[in-house]
């Protein structure tokens, strides 16, 4: 009678640690989704707040309630200089040149935890910004967007039970949370997801369609 694999590992003749096919192909698909931009997601809670309640640090250092966005749809993407998807903040602009008239705003933080992708201080980062892709829509302060030093807005906004990608920690650069009108978050995409993706851009136009007063779950 045949014995089953064991599934972890076995012991070589040479003292050598044997990696059954099991784990190499958790291995696998746990890298793939790292560089798609992909956390396992945990599950989420029930928004009962605005996300506009947090103030925050521009990248000149100015203190921004970030209040003053109620009323418009809001993008909040975590940003790097030195990524595989930087070449997003080309899509970034183009979305702000757009749609900014009609009420989408959108917020780029600046964060250096995926590789040091981000290692520049806040002059550098305004002016390769500025000098690569034209950005003018709102850059603000580094910051952390996962861990135990994450800041509250982050920690907030990976609590939450969001579609397409669920609550958990940020994968990568270049995630992107989309806030109705009324600062509820209705749309969550990794990285891997262009800004100018056709769902991202149909959902946008969805929330700018709708008054501030709609209700953003229809």
């Amino acid at each position: 009678m045949s014995r089953s694999a064991p599934r972890l590992a076995l012991m070589g003749n040479d003292g050598q640690l044997v990696i059954r096919s099991e784990l190499l192909n958790l291995v696998a698909v746990s890298a793939l989704l790292v560089a798609n931009g992909c956390a396992p997601p945990v599950e989420g809670l029930q928004q009962e707040d605005t996300v506009l309640r947090f103030t925050m640090k521009s990248l000149d250092g100015e203190e921004i309630d970030l209040a003053k966005y109620d009323g418009q749809v809001v993008m909040i993407v975590n940003v790097a200089s030195k990524c595989g998807y930087t070449g997003q903040y080309e899509q970034l602009q183009q979305l702000h040149e757009k749609y900014s008239q009609q009420g989408l705003a959108i917020l780029g933080f600046p964060c250096n935890q995926f590789l040091g992708q981000e290692p520049g201080s806040a002059e550098e980062i305004k002016e390769f910004c500025r000098a690569n892709y034209g950005v003018d829509f709102d850059l603000f302060a580094k910051v952390e967007v996962k861990g135990e030093n994450s800041c509250e807005l982050y920690k907030f906004l990976t609590s939450l039970d969001t579609k397409p990608k669920g609550a958990g920690k940020i994968g990568w650069n270049f995630e992107k949370f989309l806030v109705d009108r009324r600062g509820n978050v209705v749309a969550r995409f990794g990285s891997g997801t262009k800004p100018d993706s056709p769902e991202v851009v149909e959902l946008i136009e969805r929330e700018l369609a709708k008054t501030p007063g709609a209700n953003s779950q229809n």
